[in-house]
């Protein structure tokens, strides 16, 4: 009886298969780092274009969006004025940090068409990417700040939370100084309507380390941040 012959891979095919295999996993990640830098750059134009419209909404109306007193009467459309006192306010009434929206939204600045309310609602606000409202507020919540030792008060537009951590490290990387407790963007724990305020400490935080030299936890890979550029 004669012995089958056995088949095998030579190494000239094994090494085609691997080369192959690497060239799909590199295409896979080059997707994804493609993915993300697309998200990165929405958020970015996102807060820009707020950042925009808030100064140029300065610029013509000598007052703050939210603040100002006399919005019913030089900006069509609009249903409330604030106290102007030159902070949008979350505890005023009506609360500026809501009507902000309706303000620069009905003076041309701001795509859309909000109207005031003093609940938070599609309706009254912008939506990140991630269906979470954003806001302009005047306070001292931002960066390590916390409301029984507050950062220095600030106006600031908030991004909103349910943003994983490495999207919003890589906005601090592209347009600041790349800390989450520096420069002109910082954390946010503002909660909006997500499932829970992002976490500065614990086992679920955006941030590692505190103080000047904590750094953004991407490692860890939290999908519920937020960032806040200051004004």
């Amino acid at each position: 009886m004669s012995r089958g012959k056995l088949n095998g891979f030579s190494l000239v095919e094994i090494a085609i298969v691997l080369v192959i295999i690497g060239l799909l996993l590199g295409g896979m990640f080059k997707a994804v780092e493609l993915m993300t830098n697309a998200r990165v750059r929405e958020f970015i134009s996102q807060q820009d274009g707020i950042k925009i419209a808030f100064l140029a909404f300065e610029d013509r109306f000598r007052a703050m969006p939210g603040d100002y007193y006399r919005a019913t009467i030089n900006i069509p459309g609009t249903t409330q004025n604030g106290n102007g006192n030159s902070q949008i306010e979350d505890t005023s009434t009506p609360i500026e940090s809501i009507l902000v929206w309706e303000h620069l939204s009905r003076a041309g600045f701001l795509t859309g068409a909000y109207t005031y309310s003093a609940t938070e609602s599609a309706v009254t606000s912008p939506e990140n990417r991630n269906g979470v409202y954003q806001q302009i507020v005047y306070d001292g919540l931002y960066g390590a700040g916390t409301t029984a030792a507050p950062s220095p008060l600030r106006h600031n537009i908030k991004s909103g939370s349910q943003v994983p951590v490495a999207i919003v490290a890589e906005m601090d990387r592209k347009t600041d100084d790349g800390a989450p407790n520096t420069g002109g963007f910082q954390f946010s724990s503002y909660r909006g309507n997500g499932a829970a305020n992002p976490a500065m400490t614990g086992p679920n935080s955006c941030i590692a380390g505190a103080g000047v030299t904590a750094t953004w936890a991407v490692p860890g890979g939290q999908a519920n941040c937020g960032g806040a550029s200051l004004l």
